[in-house]
């Protein structure tokens, strides 16, 4: 099957779908703006996935989704140094540490992920190798993609209504003069957070997205759950150098949220 394009043209859920339905082994690279994906297919089945911006390490992929502790981690991996993820796979079922339903379980988890985060994509080409098999000492698995593809035409869908509310990435963000809620008691996610502290005229969402490694569909997400909730609005951006910060206001501790707010308290009254 030869398949090579765009992705303006054919999104991700449309080539999962055609690759599912035609049961294909094989392997479809996508190249990114910024970065590359590998998914790895047989009989139209996921095996594989790997995200060019991040080292497969197994050990850390089992401490994220918590199958070893942290304190483990840092031991693991200097007794189980630069060994690939087939070999450290056995050596921890034989070692007992974990079974081996538990490693295949939660990669079959993180490459689901990895090909997740293809949804947000709008620009990038793609082109399929027939019969292209993953690299060697990998850990592959057999995941039906169903339900992957599913919940990828809900986020096609989904991004398209977002576009609908946000149709240019090159306007500006501000405080509400007004917020529509109570600005005391507003509960953020980490992604709303680390978009809030960009908030400024003089920086475009499509900035802030970059500034804080947000796909379109993710800044889109985030921009328009801020505008429901009374916190920002949408203007045109201001003339001027760009005013994004150093540092950003993500954080998990209570009190630094607290003051936090208050000083978008203080932000939202000095416009």
């Amino acid at each position: 099957m030869a398949l090579k394009g765009n992705l303006r043209d054919f999104s991700i859920t449309q080539l999962l779908n055609l690759i599912h339905i035609a049961a294909k082994t094989g392997a479809l690279f996508i190249e990114g703006q910024s970065e590359n994906v590998a998914i790895y297919f047989r009989d139209g089945k996921i095996s594989f996935a790997q995200n060019s911006s991040q080292n497969f390490d197994l050990l850390k992929i089992l401490a994220s989704y918590r199958m070893i502790k942290r304190s483990q981690l840092v031991l693991m991996q200097e007794r189980f140094n630069a060994m690939q993820p087939a070999e450290l796979g056995l050596s921890l079922v034989n070692g007992g540490y974990l079974g081996q339903d538990e490693i295949l379980n939660t990669l079959r988890l993180h490459y689901v992920a990895v090909i997740k985060q293809l949804f947000g994509w709008e620009e990038g080409s793609f082109h399929f190798e027939g019969g292209e098999t993953a690299p060697e000492g990998n850990i592959l698995v057999w995941e039906s993609m169903e339900d992957l593809i599913v919940e990828g035409a809900h986020r096609l869908k989904e991004y398209e209504q977002l576009k609908d509310e946000i149709p240019s990435l090159d306007m500006a963000l501000k405080f509400s003069d007004r917020p529509g809620t109570n600005i005391r008691s507003i509960n953020l996610s980490g992604e709303e957070w680390r978009v809030v502290s960009y908030v400024n005229p003089k920086n475009t969402i499509a900035q802030i997205a970059h500034t804080t490694r947000l796909n379109e569909m993710e800044i889109r997400r985030v921009v328009y759950a801020l505008v429901q909730a009374g916190i920002v609005e949408i203007i045109r951006p201001s003339t001027g150098p760009l005013n994004l910060p150093i540092h950003t206001f993500i954080t998990e501790n209570k009190d630094e949220q607290k003051s936090i707010v208050n000083r978008l308290i203080d932000r939202i009254r000095s416009l």
